[in-house]
């Protein structure tokens, strides 16, 4: 017995610390493929940052048919009815570059430019202002109410615009002359001291006609010798000389001459009314309260002229 004891195997037991087990290595699978993931979208946000829309476009046909099949209108995803949507673009891309939209940088304003930005904005609400007031003085004021129908109100591109046109009945002028009637001078005055009130901008007056001709082409005079004479008159003429008139009942009213911007006589060209071309409607004098854009641009013609003939 003690010899069978001295003869026996000693087993010993050792325990591996971290084993694996058939999961182990699982989470490494899994990362993988995130990290797999995260590729394929940083990727994909790369592309469409530097793709244009058409490019853009080509991609999604693609992936829409890989197998590059064409018809008329680009590839199709039928082998039979060929057609679809714009070609895919081919090639390195450089062609593509090429024509992308070249990014405009943000140029910083200068201080003049944000300066003249706002002396825009404040200019604006006075033209606004001023076309609220004349509306409430043509409703509450008697002279002016009479005439509602024939005084036109409306904001242009160039500024504020009042046009005082004729009614069958009830002319602006004696009929072929440059004489205001009474109630033309009264609106004409009333308007004045409302503009100068409100704003400082400068003012163009234009004259218009219908298209019938002057009479005879010509006006009779005579000199201080009492000697008749004819003088060559049309309608470019007369429409010059109401504007005229229109300018002298204006600073009757207090408009200050240097706040006179153009006097213009347009005759019929420029008709209010062109399917009746000698419409009372289209005899009218035209006032324009010119906004910054349009003095600046008056300005910068009349500056070009001279410079031009300066340098001739």
């Amino acid at each position: 017995m003690a010899g069978d004891d001295k003869k026996q195997p000693i087993v010993k037991k050792k325990i591996v610390k971290g084993g694996g087990g058939h999961h182990g290595g699982s989470w490494k699978v899994a990362y993988a493929d995130f990290v797999t993931a995260m590729m394929a979208f940083f990727l994909l946000l790369w592309l469409l940052g530097i793709t244009d829309e058409l490019q853009r476009e080509g991609i999604s046909d693609w992936f829409k048919n890989p197998s590059g099949i064409k018809g008329p209108g680009g590839a199709s995803t039928s082998m039979i009815k060929l057609g679809g949507t714009k070609d895919i673009p081919k090639g390195d891309g450089r062609e593509s570059e090429q024509h992308a939209p070249t990014p405009v940088p943000e140029v910083e304003k200068s201080p003049q430019d944000r300066v003249k930005e706002i002396e825009k904005k404040e200019d604006k609400k006075r033209l606004d202002k001023l076309l609220e007031k004349l509306k409430a003085a043509i409703e509450n004021s008697r002279e002016l109410k009479n005439f509602k129908d024939q005084l036109l109100l409306e904001v242009t591109p160039d500024g504020l615009r009042i046009q005082i046109i004729d009614k069958k009945n009830r002319p602006m002028f004696a009929l072929g002359k440059a004489e205001l009637k009474p109630y033309t001078k009264v609106i004409l005055r009333k308007m004045s001291k409302i503009i100068v009130q409100e704003v400082p901008n400068l003012v163009s007056i234009t004259g218009h006609t219908d298209a019938t001709p002057f009479p005879k082409g010509y006006i009779e005079y005579e000199d201080r010798y009492g000697n008749d004479y004819r003088k060559p008159y049309t309608n470019w003429e007369l429409s010059a000389d109401r504007a005229n008139a229109a300018r002298r009942e204006l600073l009757k009213g207090g408009l200050p001459s240097d706040q006179l911007g153009r006097i213009v006589g347009l005759a019929s060209s420029v008709l209010l009314d062109k399917k009746n071309p000698r419409s009372a409607k289209n005899r009218r004098i035209s006032i324009l309260i010119m906004n910054k854009d349009a003095e600046e641009a008056m300005g910068r013609t009349e500056g070009d002229i001279k410079e031009k003939i300066a340098s001739e």
